[in-house]
């Protein structure tokens, strides 16, 4: 679309890598072109990165 981002995402992706792996996916997420936006760690329940594409859509890497 030409038009810039003007508010939330219709759609949100979760990307899942190998159990134990986050660091490697994240790392390979950045060099494809997206960004870290926010680290979340919920403890036992779960610990993730919310990533932005270069287009400023914003995903999860967990």
């Amino acid at each position: 679309m030409p038009e810039g981002k003007a508010g939330k995402n219709r759609l949100h992706l979760d990307v899942h890598g190998e159990p134990g792996g986050l660091d490697e996916l994240v790392t390979r997420l950045e060099e494809l072109g997206a960004t870290r936006v926010r680290e979340v760690d919920k403890g036992p329940a779960g610990h993730w990165w919310i990533m932005r594409d270069p287009e400023g859509n914003e995903f999860c890497a967990a």
